[in-house]
C-alpha cells in the first residue's frame, strides 16, 4: 500500500518538532520513543484527513503536480529533518552544559534517531493491520448494510474491541504485574537499612510496628537520618536523637488503622514533648525525602518528631495513573488523627505542627486542608516540594497569582502567607511581610512533575508564554501533542540531573525549612552550610525523589 502524501508530510513536520528541546536532557532511548510515537500519530492524522478529502471531495491535482510534490517532499523533507536533527542534538548538548552534566557524544543520538524511525514504522504497520481487520468486518456487514454505513459501523466495532482489550486486558494486566513486582521489591531490605535499636524509631525492638512490616522505603526512613552526636558536631550546640515513626502497608489492613498506629508510635516515643512535630505524606512507594527530613532535624537540634506512612507499593507515576486518591486519603487521614491528638494538648505545651510532602506526597498532603484559611488555623508551617500539576491548592494559588508574576515563580496575595521558590535568593526568612504560618512551595522551572498535564496536548502553557525560568532554554517551544510526549519522557528522567534542576531538590530543602520554621538562633550562615551538606548527602546516597 502506497503511503499517503499528506500523512508523510504531517509525519515529517511532527518528527522535526519532536527533535526540539524540552525541559530536561533526553537520553537517546527516550528520544527514540518520543519521535517514534509522535511520527506515527502524525502520519495517522494526516492519512485520516487525506481519506476524508477523497471521500467528500472529488477533485485531485493532476499527475504531474503530484509527481513534483513527491519530489519536493523527498528532497525538502529529508533536508529539513536532517537539519532539525542537528539542531536538536546541539540543543540537547546545550541542556547538558546548562545543568552541569557531561555532554554525550553524537553517536547516541544517531542510534536514537534510527530507533525512532523504526518504532514509527512498526506502529504504522500495527495501525494498518487494525485497519485491514476493520475492512474485513466492513465487507462482511456490506451484505446487509449500505457500504458507507457498514464502514462506519465496522470502525466503531473494531475501535470498541481495541479499547476493551487495551483497557480491560492489557492495562489491567500491566498494573497487576506492576503491583506484584513492586510488592516483592517492597519486602527487600536495603543494604544501608539496619534495624534500629533506638526506641525512638519505629521498627526497633520497643516499637509497636514490626521491622518486617515497614516496607523497603519505610525501613530506609527509620534507619536513616542524623544522630544527636552528628547534629551537635555540625551545629556546635547540644542536640537530641530525633524521633522517626512510620507504618508500612503490612503494618495494618486499612489506611485509618495505619494512621492510628503512627499516632500510637508518637505517643510511645514522647513525640508530643518535642519542639517540632512534622507530618509527612510519602510518595507512592512510601519514600520520604532523606535530605528534607534530615534538614529539619539539623535545624532544630534533633528536638523533632517525623511521622509518615505507606499507602502503595507502586511508584508515584503509576499510583497517579491507577489511583491518586490513595495519596489523598493517606495524607488526610494521617494529618487528621495527629492533629486531633495535638489539639488536645494544652496550648502552651504543643510542639510546632508542620506538614511536608514531595511529588505525589505534596498532593496528598494538600488534601488535608480545605483552603488557605484552614491551613492558617491548624498548622505552624508547610513545605510542599515539586507538587504535581493536578494539586488543587497549588493550582488555585498559581491560577490566582498576582498580575505580572510568572507561572514558574508566582506571587500570591503579595506573598503574605504562600510563597514559591526555585532558588535560595527567592527566600528571606526574616521578611516581616511573610506572616506566620508560612506556606512554601519549592518548584524548579525545569521540573516536569510540576508542569506535566494532559492539557499540554492541545494548549500552550503559561510558562512557555511568559519569560522563561533560568534553567529552561529559550529555544523550548510548544507543539501540539509533541510537547506533551516530550514532558512525559522528561518525567522518567526528572531525577537524573544535578541538584537545582528537574525534580532534584537536595540543598534547596535546607533553605525551605529555614524560611518556614527555624529557631531564633539559626542564621543564614547555618543554612548555607546545611545546604552544602544536603547536596553532598544526595550525591552519596543517590536518593530518589521519583519514588
Amino acid at each position: 500500500m502506497r503511503p499517503a502524501y499528506l500523512g508523510l508530510t504531517t509525519a515529517t513536520l511532527f518528527l522535526m518538532a519532536s527533535l526540539s528541546p524540552s525541559l530536561l536532557p533526553r537520553h537517546w532511548g527516550f528520544q527514540a520513543v518520543v519521535s517514534g510515537i509522535v511520527t506515527a500519530v502524525a502520519y495517522g492524522l494526516g492519512t485520516s484527513v487525506s481519506h476524508l478529502w477523497r471521500t467528500f471531495v472529488s477533485w485531485e491535482p493532476p499527475p504531474e503536480v503530484k509527481a513534483v510534490a513527491w519530489r519536493l517532499l523527498a528532497v525538502g523533507g529529508t533536508t529539513a529533518v536532517v537539519a532539525s536533527w542537528i539542531y536538536g542534538v546541539e540543543r540537547q548538548r546545550s541542556l547538558h552544559e546548562l545543568m552541569g552534566m557531561q555532554v554525550p557524544s553524537w553517536w547516541g543520538y544517531v542510534v536514537g534517531f534510527i530507533a525512532g524511525l523504526l518504532l514509527a514504522i512498526l506502529l504504522v504497520l500495527i495501525a494498518r493491520g487494525i485497519r485491514l481487520v476493520a475492512r474485513k468486518v466492513a465487507n462482511f456487514l456490506d451484505r446487509w448494510l449500505p457500504a458507507r454505513l457498514a464502514g462506519i459501523l465496522a470502525g466503531i466495532i473494531v475501535g470498541l474491541v481495541m479499547v476493551g482489550l487495551l483497557d480491560g486486558v492489557v492495562v489491567d494486566r500491566f498494573f497487576e504485574a506492576a503491583d506484584e513486582t513492586f510488592r516483592v521489591s517492597d519486602r527487600a531490605i536495603p543494604d544501608d537499612a539496619v534495624q534500629p535499636v533506638d526506641p525512638l524509631r519505629s521498627g526497633s525492638p520497643d516499637s509497636l510496628v514490626a521491622w518486617e512490616d515497614l516496607g523497603s522505603k519505610g525501613r530506609t526512613f527509620v534507619a536513616g537520618g542524623p544522630t544527636a552526636e552528628e547534629i551537635a558536631d555540625f551545629t556546635g550546640r547540644p542536640a537530641e536523637d530525633p524521633i522517626r515513626v512510620y507504618a508500612g502497608l503490612a503494618s495494618a489492613e486499612t489506611t485509618d488503622a495505619r494512621a492510628e498506629l503512627v499516632v500510637a508510635e508518637l505517643e510511645r516515643t514522647g513525640a508530643f514533648e518535642r519542639e517540632v512535630l512534622c507530618v509527612i505524606t510519602a510518595t507512592g512507594t512510601g519514600w520520604v525525602d532523606p535530605e528534607a527530613a534530615a534538614a529539619l532535624e539539623y535545624i532544630w537540634g534533633g528536638s523533632t518528631a517525623l511521622a509518615s506512612m505507606q499507602y502503595s507499593y507502586l511508584p508515584s507515576w503509576i499510583s497517579f495513573l491507577v489511583d491518586s486518591t490513595r495519596a489523598r486519603e493517606a495524607g488526610r487521614e494521617l494529618f487528621e488523627l495527629v492533629y486531633e491528638r495535638w489539639a488536645s494538648l494544652p496550648e502552651g505545651d504543643r510542639p510546632l505542627l508542620l506538614v511536608m510532602g514531595e511529588s505525589l506526597g505534596a498532593d496528598g498532603s494538600e488534601s488535608a486542608f480545605s483552603g488557605l484559611a484552614d491551613i492558617r488555623n491548624r498548622v505552624d508551617g508547610v513545605l510542599w516540594i515539586g507538587p504535581p500539576n493536578f494539586s488543587e491548592l497549588w493550582s488555585e494559588f498559581v491560577s490566582d497569582r498576582d498580575p505580572g508574576s510568572p507561572q514558574w515563580l508566582p506571587i500570591y496575595e503579595g506573598g503574605e502567607t504562600v510563597r514559591f521558590a526555585a532558588d535560595p535568593s527567592h527566600l528571606d526568612p526574616v521578611d516581616p511581610t511573610w506572616k506566620q504560618p508560612r506556606v512554601l512551595y519549592l518548584q524548579y522551572p525545569s521540573d516536569p512533575v510540576v508542569w506535566w498535564t494532559p492539557r499540554l496536548i492541545l494548549r500552550r502553557p503559561d510558562w512557555l508564554v511568559e519569560p522563561r525560568g533560568p534553567d529552561v532554554l529559550p529555544q523550548v517551544e510548544w507543539f501540539p501533542i509533541v510537547t506533551f510526549l516530550q514532558l512525559t519522557a522528561d518525567l522518567a528522567n526528572s531525577i537524573q540531573v544535578p541538584p537545582g534542576h528537574g525534580h532534584n531538590y537536595a540543598g534547596l530543602v535546607a533553605d525551605g525549612w529555614a524560611a518556614v520554621a527555624a529557631p531564633d538562633h539559626w542564621g543564614p550562615e547555618d543554612t548555607a552550610r546545611l545546604r552544602a551538606r544536603m547536596i553532598a548527602q544526595s550525591f552519596e546516597t543517590g536518593s530518589s525523589p521519583s519514588n
